[in-house]
């Protein structure tokens, strides 16, 4: 680790005018940023700690939407009554977020914000068609993501919620890489009112997080494992690592998208 100064706002415009400083990052739960300091592959001079703004906690149902705060932990999340009511899926997807000591201190806005392209968070942002809240905006999900470790969050901008709609039924299917947790290939399945289906994928995809479009027209049509069997996944859209080939996680698109539907039926 080197030398450099901590702040440590109370609240939000606080923050803002701290992260004008040259040089400032904004810390969330430190999951990433943290061993990423320790590599000194970043080397912020100023550390904005975004912990203490109570304004960024918290989870309420307003309407039909689910509303989470950027501040808010994974942990929090998982054994959220208003979240296992409103969509469950979510607490599910919470709860098998890395170990206890991931999920006590990350948070989903420094997870969203980030845009790792093995999170979780992320699937669930873009099958639910979610809003981004910032200290600027609201950003629709299909404008936020937007390639490896990439958003269209500006400098200094501060994800302080997300607002996602409340789904007719939805699921969360995780294939985790066994050492990190990380996702190799996940499926985030929802039904929304108008009938659609839509899928989000996390964990394989050469450029992060997307929808499947030939997946989502199939199940739209006809919600079953059969429909699934006559989409064809691109390898050529897949990344390619020591844990998994581009044709493994194809495979494993469908897979989950067919468990997905398993647990929906």
């Amino acid at each position: 680790m080197y030398a450099f100064d901590l702040a440590r706002p109370a609240d939000l415009a606080s923050a803002v005018t701290s992260l004008q400083t040259e040089g400032a990052q904004a810390l969330s739960g430190g999951q990433t940023l943290i061993p990423v300091l320790k590599q000194r592959l970043s080397q912020p001079s100023v550390l904005v700690d975004l912990s203490g703004i109570d304004s960024m906690k918290g989870i309420r149902r307003a309407g039909e939407f689910l509303i989470i705060g950027g501040g808010t932990t994974h942990g929090t999340v998982a054994g959220s009554a208003e979240v296992a009511s409103a969509i469950p899926a979510i607490a599910s997807l919470a709860s098998k977020i890395g170990d206890p000591q991931v999920r006590n201190r990350g948070t989903i806005g420094g997870s969203v914000a980030n845009n790792d392209p093995a999170a979780c968070y992320p699937s669930a942002v873009i099958a639910l068609g979610a809003t981004v809240e910032t200290n600027k905006r609201e950003i629709a999900a299909e404008d936020f993501f937007q390639g490896l470790y990439t958003t269209s969050l500006e400098e200094g901008e501060i994800v302080t919620a997300v607002k996602f709609p409340i789904p007719v039924a939805a699921t969360y299917q995780k294939f985790e890489q066994p050492a990190s947790r990380f996702s190799l290939t996940s499926v985030f399945l929802a039904k929304m009112g108008d009938g659609s289906v839509r899928v989000g994928v996390t964990g394989a995809g050469a450029d992060g997080v997307f929808r499947h479009a030939g997946l989502e027209a199939a199940l739209s049509a006809d919600f079953s494992a059969a429909a699934v069997d006559g989409v064809a996944v691109d390898a050529g859209m897949m990344s390619n690592d020591l844990h998994a080939t581009p044709e493994y996680r194809a495979h494993l698109v469908k897979v989950m998208t067919k468990r997905a539907i398993a647990a929906l039926s």
